[in-house]
């Protein structure tokens, strides 16, 4: 296995030292995710990028969360899921959903629900989804708009689960609390 560095705004790369230095700023630490990213500097840039650009999508706080977990777990990413376990929390987004994403189960909630069905079936499709699939999207109250959201919120968390599991990126100690294993 590889080893990949987890740069800090000395070791990166010239190019990724604003990108790490902002990082700092907005969470008062440099999470380990971009740490890693930081080896490239377009790889990490594009990460913040895409989470900027999901941040401005049409979808509710509880539904950025309620996809970004969902894709974490279909995608078993160890890193993933106790950071957006943490920012779900601080977002007060219900335990009860947040703990049945965990687990991968159904919600409570049916649209909420229709989200996350939605969701896996991009995920695990590769995005060859049904036209029943998109209706059933469509029918619990979302819109084609909201189709494409979750498509960016897709590619969103891909590069980082992906990132995660190729490089191995250690937990923050403050996402430890977190801790989640897939079943």
């Amino acid at each position: 296995m590889s080893k990949f560095t987890l740069h800090d705004v000395n070791s990166a790369p010239d190019a990724s030292k604003p990108l790490l230095e902002n990082s700092l700023q907005g969470f008062g630490m440099i999470p380990n995710l971009h740490a890693v990213l930081a080896e490239s500097p377009q790889a990490l840039e594009a990460y913040k990028t895409l989470t900027k650009l999901f941040l401005e999508t049409s979808l509710s706080s509880n539904e950025k969360h309620v996809l970004w977990l969902t894709i974490n777990v279909a995608n078993r990413c160890h890193y993933c899921v106790p950071a957006h376990t943490m920012l779900a929390k601080k977002d007060n987004v219900p335990d009860e959903i947040i703990t049945a994403l965990r687990a991968n189960r159904e919600l409570p909630d049916a649209k909420l629900n229709a989200l996350r069905n939605f969701a896996l079936a991009i995920v695990e499709q590769r995005g060859e989804v049904a036209d029943s699939d998109i209706k059933a999207f469509l029918d619990a109250g979302f819109d084609r708009r909201n189709v494409l959201d979750v498509m960016l919120g897709v590619a969103h968390k891909t590069l980082s689960n992906y990132t995660n599991h190729i490089t191995h990126t250690p937990v923050d100690e403050a996402f430890k609390k977190f801790a989640w294993q897939s079943a």
